[in-house]
């Protein structure tokens, strides 16, 4: 049976997220109310503006995300979703979930205006070693594509977090567990479907 992955829609470009699932040949469903959480295998924090996200978030949402997500629910996060799922936040401090044991600084990479595309995103180590990643990582290259806008840093890793990926020395796609976090847009790229099949492969192995 074909996984539904669920997009979180309360702000942000949640609608590019679920093209790209569909386009994998996927069903999507976006999320709006905490009972949809039982209806999908895993969920996408796309990016948008994070303290907005904060108040557009309703409690029983919020909590059903941080006990679905706990619970082992695969969740992919692309730039304010890291910064909503981080352990700590900075530039300025603000609420997080912590569900990923890492520190971000928001919109270190600088304003709209600095936003790049960047084809040097560099494959970790972590990222070989992920065996829902052995089926789609591109042949012949350890690069992908992405999309940076306002995009944050990453300041601390903890112990239990793996780096993916990396752009100028620095992380910027990491796991923990179930969940797949990264600074940068991969739904902006017509190249990088790798973290969204990524997805699909870890709600593929939970059921």
């Amino acid at each position: 049976m074909t996984n539904i992955i669920g997009v979180l829609a309360i702000q942000g470009n949640f609608s590019r997220h679920s093209e790209r699932i569909r386009e994998l040949g996927h069903k999507t469903l976006e999320v709006r109310r905490a009972d949809q959480l039982s209806l999908v295998s895993a969920i996408i924090i796309p990016g948008g503006e994070s303290s907005a996200f904060l108040k557009l978030l309703d409690p029983e949402l919020k909590n059903a995300l941080i006990d679905a997500i706990s619970a082992g629910m695969p969740c992919l996060a692309t730039c304010a979703g890291i910064i909503l799922l981080a352990k700590h936040v900075t530039n300025p401090a603000q609420e997080s979930l912590g569900l990923i044991d890492i520190d971000v600084v928001r919109n270190a990479f600088g304003r709209q205006t600095d936003s790049f595309v960047t084809e040097d995103i560099l494959l970790a180590d972590g990222m070989y070693a992920m065996p829902e990643a052995c089926s789609i990582l591109p042949p012949n290259t350890n690069a992908i594509e992405g999309v940076f806008i306002r995009a944050p840093r990453i300041s601390r890793l903890g112990a239990g977090v793996r780096v993916l990926a990396s752009y100028a020395a620095e992380p910027v796609m990491v796991a923990e567990g179930n969940v797949v976090a990264m600074t940068f847009h991969p739904e902006m790229s017509n190249t990088c479907v790798l973290p969204h099949q990524l997805l699909i492969n870890m709600a593929n192995r939970e059921n």
